[in-house]
Order: C-alpha cells, then sequence, then structure tokens
C-alpha cells in the first residue's frame, strides 16, 4: 500500500474502513482495562458492616449497671435471647441527643433500659425511650464490674458520633458527615473511633477525652477526617473505651 492510500483518521470525519476496525477493538480493550482495574481495587477492600435501627428486633429491654465514661454505658446483667448477660451498650435518646442528664446520678446502680437497638459490626446502641419507661434505677445490689486496661496505644483512624456511624443517618462517616457528627456530638451523643486496624479483635471504639473526661472541643475540628493519636485503651464488658491524649491528635493524609 503506498504512502498515499494508508487510511489517516481526521477527527470531524467519518473514520476510514481501514482504520474502524482498529478503533473499536481499543474502545473495547481500554473499557475492559477499567472494569478490571476497578473489580480488582474493589475485591481488596472489606465490605463495610450493616448498620442501622434494629426495628426487626422490636423493642428490647433490659437490666444492667449504668457507668459513666463518662458518656452512659450499660453493662448487661439480665438480658434476652438477642441481648446477652455481659453485653455493654451505648445509649442514646431520640434525635442529636445523648442522655447524660437522665442517667446522672445513676453511675454504678442497677437500672432498666428500654429501646431500639442500633448496630454496626462489634459495637451496639440502644435509643431509649422517653421519659422513666425509657430509664429507671430498680432495685437490687450491682454486681462488681470489672474493667481491663490494655495499656498505651497509638491509633490511626476517625473520630465519629456513635449514632450516625450505627446507621442513623448515611453516610455517617467522612467530610460529607462532619457537620451532623459534630451536631450530634455537641448534643452528646457518644463518639466512637473507628480504627483503621483492628485492636483486641474490634474496629470500633467509644472514645473520651484525657482521664475519662468528655472529648475535648478541640478534638471536634478533627472529626470526619483521617487522624493519629495516642491514649489509654481498656475494656468494659464487650466494648473498648479509649481516653485520649488530646496533645498527640494529628491530622494525616490516607
Amino acid at each position: 500500500m503506498s504512502e498515499k492510500d494508508k487510511p489517516f483518521f481526521v477527527g470531524y470525519l467519518a473514520a476510514p474502513d481501514g482504520l474502524r476496525k482498529f478503533l473499536l477493538l481499543a474502545c473495547v480493550a481500554v473499557v475492559g482495562i477499567f472494569v478490571a482495574t476497578g473489580l480488582l481495587i474493589g475485591s481488596t477492600q472489606d465490605a463495610p458492616p450493616e448498620s442501622g435501627f434494629r426495628f426487626d428486633y422490636g423493642r428490647q429491654t433490659v437490666t444492667g449497671v449504668i457507668e459513666l465514661t463518662p458518656y452512659p454505658l450499660l453493662r448487661v446483667t439480665e438480658g434476652n435471647d438477642l441481648i446477652k448477660p455481659g453485653k455493654t451498650l451505648m445509649l442514646t435518646s431520640a434525635g442529636k441527643a445523648g442522655v447524660d442528664m437522665r442517667a446522672m446520678g445513676l453511675e454504678g446502680q442497677l437500672a432498666e433500659v428500654s429501646g431500639i437497638i442500633l448496630q454496626r459490626g462489634t459495637i451496639d446502641m440502644m435509643q431509649l425511650r422517653g421519659g422513666q419507661q425509657g430509664l429507671k434505677m430498680v432495685g437490687g445490689d450491682p454486681p462488681p464490674m470489672d474493667t481491663e486496661p490494655l495499656g498505651r496505644w497509638k491509633v490511626a483512624g476517625e473520630i465519629c458520633d456513635g449514632k450516625c456511624l450505627n446507621g442513623a443517618m448515611r453516610p455517617g462517616r467522612g467530610l460529607a458527615h462532619k457537620a451532623c457528627a459534630n451536631l450530634c456530638l455537641i448534643g452528646d451523643v457518644p463518639p466512637v473511633f473507628v480504627s483503621t486496624q483492628p485492636i483486641d479483635g474490634s474496629d470500633f471504639m467509644l472514645i473520651t477525652g484525657p482521664d475519662g473526661t468528655r472529648l475535648p472541643e478541640a478534638a471536634y475540628d478533627y472529626v470526619g477526617q483521617f487522624v493519629s493519636l495516642e491514649g489509654d485503651l481498656e475494656r468494659r464488658g464487650d466494648i473498648l473505651v479509649l481516653c485520649m491524649d488530646d496533645t498527640t491528635m494529628e491530622l494525616i493524609s490516607e
């Protein structure tokens, strides 16, 4: 074939007959490469755990010992078929509000709680009913509750509000959720740290300020972003609690 007879592509003209087959194969190959790359990347990622209100469980009522970390927890002592003794539940109210005022004065006391479970992975929360139907002290001597110190850790991950993370709203994580998460945290919803790697078998832990104080306001600027920090870790029942050292918090890139 002479040089003048070779097919030549011109953008504003129809593709020459001699190039159509090549262009079709090239397009199919490029699309195939993108699809294969997407499938390969997706296959290396862990699927996010299912989360949300467990309305299928119905209203749950259990008894346990209230602990203020300072965020209220219930260490279940009398459970049922779905919530076993030994379970530890974070507690919240409807909307963007915690139960701090309702739990005040119940530290170390036996209490009955009733509400709807929110669940994600290894961490559970109960949204309480209103009034005394949701939280009330009961008689009896509370059994002793063990707390297992796990030492000081340096962790990387994301600070979230526990309610939305458990599926009350979506996505519940990331910068897209930062404003909503901060409103929940200001309303005393328990904050949760989502670790990039499992720690003592769990990706999730309740996070507090130093020495079990409330999450420091400075931490709100870091909510929904990838951070590293250090703190003292402990296990309460089946939940981890991280008492952060706010002087070690750093924003890092993924």
